[in-house]
């Protein structure tokens, strides 16, 4: 890759890892609706003006079943389930849960397009990254619930059902402006649960400075960053920020939540990794994919 290539990788790789630290703090503020809503219409604010000078949106028309689809999917339903459990589920382990989405999309891959067909390697990389998700979400899991383990894993099968969504039916969309489009409309779908939801009192420094962050770095720069290194390197190379992103959740839940680290969580995420690296070898790649 080039040395702009590099950067972007790495901008990336950081930037999608962070919002399972900043979802954490923000939930000991505000109400799950009222977070999502500030994700995703902030995040809007700053999209459109830039689709609108692009001119992106007329497109668009033609796709709005697949625009609805992809946003409840990838945004309305795994923002909600993946705030909402970690009211009780650590930051770190989110991430490492979020990490199984290269082994579902292989699933659905091999499922809804039978030309990907699973090889030996990358069936030894499925059950080796399930059997890390079991080590990781069995008995003893630092007493996280069975539901908030559930609500990550059902987000990350969402960031996993998107990418198919996006490759099969909106292949020739512009990015920025489908973006735009489904965090605007996710917004909407939270106005009134937000409104209903506000915090009695005003939030601390902390919890609007995480919210703001979410919403302005890791939504909206993230896009605009994440577009830009699939244009320098391709879709196949961005698509591995998914391997990275996760580890630093865990290093940043570790160090500065003071989250628990263990060998039992060690060998998981191990597992984890090694299995999404095998099962999505000879993966084909999708147009898009948003792990965060």
């Amino acid at each position: 890759m080039s040395r702009r290539g590099w950067i972007l990788f790495a901008s990336m790789s950081v930037i999608w890892g962070i919002p399972y630290l900043l979802i954490k703090v923000a939930d000991r503020g505000v109400s799950v609706p009222v977070l999502v809503f500030a994700r995703t219409g902030v995040g809007a604010l700053v999209l459109l003006p830039l689709a609108l000078h692009r001119r992106e949106f007329a497109v668009l028309r033609p796709h709005w079943k697949a625009l609805l689809l992809f946003a409840l999917v990838e945004i309305i339903a795994p923002w909600w389930l993946l705030s909402n459990a970690e009211k009780t589920l650590s930051s770190s382990m989110s991430g490492m849960l979020i990490a199984a989405v290269p082994i579902f999309g292989a699933v659905l891959g091999w499922l809804v397009a039978h030309s990907d067909r699973l090889t030996p390697v990358r069936w030894a990389g499925l059950l080796l990254g399930l059997g890390g998700v079991a080590l990781l979400a069995g008995p003893g899991a630092h007493g996280a619930s069975a539901w908030a383990i559930t609500q990550v894993l059902l987000t990350a099968l969402g960031y996993s059902i998107g990418p198919l969504v996006a490759d099969r039916w909106l292949g020739d969309v512009p990015r920025l402006g489908m973006t735009a489009a489904c965090l605007a409309f996710a917004a909407l779908v939270y106005l009134v649960p937000a409104a209903t939801n506000l915090p009695h009192s005003m939030p601390s420094a902390k919890v609007i400075a995480s919210l703001v962050g979410l919403a302005v770095v890791c939504t909206a720069v993230a896009f605009v960053v994440f577009f830009a290194l699939i244009a320098e390197v391709g879709p196949a190379r961005a698509t591995v920020i998914t391997y990275l992103n996760p580890a630093v959740a865990v290093a940043l839940g570790v160090t500065l939540l003071n989250e628990p680290f263990t060998v039992t969580i060690a060998v998981s995420f191990g597992l984890i990794l090694l299995g999404s690296v095998l099962a999505t070898r000879t993966a084909r790649a999708m147009s898009v994919a948003v792990t965060e």
